[in-house]
């Protein structure tokens, strides 16, 4: 049996949780002092002045969710280069017990589906004239263009 697990957007109620995930992420990374954020700065950046968004995923089914698992956190930027907006992954942490399960590839795949619902057409039938994902190393980043972004969805 397929292990069950579900993502979803982030509510001000998950704050605590968004903030116990980064305080995972920062332990995994052997970096715990780093981390600054308070349910505070996480509400107003999070949700009163949204400059990021957060997924989180949760063992369980939406119906009967159980502990949270999993933590991708986002924002749209812009690319002067390109002249396109972006989605920018800013971090993806999935706890290590419940990796291998396909949660990191549903998280990309959800957030190709927040890519194309928020750009309009134009920049859609740019992005899909593009294919793949495409290195950019000079920035230890990757550009997720086109037919990537439609690859995503087989991870919904």
């Amino acid at each position: 049996m397929a292990p069950v697990f579900h993502i979803r957007q982030a509510t001000p109620d998950d704050v605590d949780i968004i903030l116990q995930l980064i305080i995972d992420l920062a332990t995994y990374e052997k970096e715990p002092e780093s981390v600054k954020a308070t349910p505070e700065l996480l509400h107003k950046n999070l949700f009163e002045t949204p400059y990021a968004h957060a997924l989180l995923a949760f063992s369980g089914t939406a119906e009967t969710p159980a502990e949270p698992i999993g933590l991708a956190l986002y924002f749209f930027n812009f690319s002067t280069w390109t002249g396109k907006p972006g989605l920018y992954l800013e971090d993806l942490y999935v706890k290590p017990e419940h990796r291998s399960l396909g949660v990191g590839k549903a998280f990309f795949g959800q957030l190709g589906k927040i890519a194309q619902e928020k750009w309009n057409q134009p920049s859609i039938d740019f992005y899909e004239k593009r294919l793949g994902a495409t290195p950019m190393s000079e920035w230890m980043g990757m550009r997720l263009e086109g037919q990537g972004i439609k690859n995503l969805n087989q991870f919904l």
